[in-house]
């Protein structure tokens, strides 16, 4: 399928749909470049966290203390316009310090109501720092507002802003007093992507560019309502036959008895479910954009699928004795579609 294939729609004739996938294209390089000017390196980190958020997705950012993952959500929201806060979680969180809580207001004539107030997941760009410290009953006040775009409070159910995405971080290291994200919030995270040590040339120019004087500010490159036509524009492009099912071969083949490869068939304790072959369509498409094309190819799914596929598969303990890992897992069932 090509661009021409598409039908014809209100929103313009294919002339000005590639307009707008050239327009689009510029402003993603522009945002790129913007958030360049504060997180160096990490190239393929800031690429999956821009696929999120084209996508309209939640994202899981997973690293060690010290790699830039609350910077790059601040600068993040910065570079976009969206109106972004920031939640430390910690074991004594209570939901009501994420959605809000009702209170009993008395005016002058001594009436009483109840009154809502908003908590910090009212907004565009919400930053669950450590999302891993939360007790689960903390952690499930976010599942609603993941999927739903709402929360409901004491029977009332209240809209959140547009656009909305989370952004979570979690230390894999220290796991004294955390809480494992439940596989049904797991699932709720587009993209799960594992932050590495930047390269040696990059952090010498973090080093050179943090210690000095001039400390270099993210500016302000997009809005949020261009971020939603481009979100918009994402879900128009073409996808072809063959990418398809490569998506559909690959997300099928990771469930329990379901590959032909017997050695992984019994490895698999859990699989993916069909959100993971929404997510790798959507990204697919946002990263052929990010790339200057206009429809997605295998080689975007077989990039994409370890961080679409990481969190949303388990190994029995049988596998996980012999050293297999999801990640080698994940590359065998990518040779299968390449």
């Amino acid at each position: 399928m090509t661009i021409e294939d598409m039908p014809q729609t209100s929103a313009g004739t294919l002339d000005e749909v590639y307009d707008q996938i050239e327009q689009v294209g510029e402003q993603l390089g522009r945002v790129r470049a913007g958030i360049g000017r504060v997180i160096f390196g990490q190239t393929e980190v800031v690429d999956e966290t821009l696929i999120t958020l084209l996508a309209g997705g939640h994202l899981l950012l997973v690293g060690v203390p010290g790699l830039a993952k609350t910077l790059l959500v601040e600068t993040l929201g910065t570079v976009v316009g969206l109106d972004d806060r920031r939640v430390q979680c910690t074991p004594d969180l209570m939901p009501a310090d994420i959605i809000g809580s009702e209170i009993l207001d008395e005016n002058e004539p001594g009436q009483r109501s109840f009154r809502f107030i908003r908590g910090p997941v009212f907004t565009q760009l919400l930053m669950a720092d450590e999302i891993n410290r939360a007790s689960p009953r903390t952690q499930s006040a976010l599942l609603q507002a993941m999927q739903e775009n709402e929360v409901s409070v004491a029977g009332q159910t209240h809209k959140l802003p547009q656009p909305f995405h989370v952004l979570a971080t979690q230390n894999p290291l220290e796991h004294e007093g955390t809480y494992p994200l439940p596989e049904a919030q797991l699932d709720r995270f587009l993209l799960q992507v594992n932050v590495d040590y930047p390269d040696g040339d990059a952090e010498r120019q973090m080093l050179l560019s943090t210690t000095g004087l001039d400390d270099t500010k993210a500016e302000n490159v997009i809005d949020a309502t261009q971020l939603q036509s481009a979100q918009k524009l994402i879900r128009r492009l073409p996808v072809g036959e063959s990418v398809v099912e490569a998506i559909l071969k690959l997300v099928r083949s990771g469930r329990p008895g379901s590959t032909d490869d017997e050695e992984l068939a019994g490895a698999i304790a859990w699989g993916p479910g069909p959100r993971a072959s929404q997510a790798l369509m959507l990204t697919c498409r946002v990263r052929a954009l990010l790339q200057g094309r206009v429809a997605p190819s295998i080689d975007d799914v077989i990039a994409l699928a370890p961080s679409v596929l990481r969190h949303r598969m388990a190994l029995n303990f049988a596998a996980r004795a012999d050293g297999m890992t999801v990640e080698d897992v994940i590359e065998r069932l990518c040779e299968g579609v390449a």
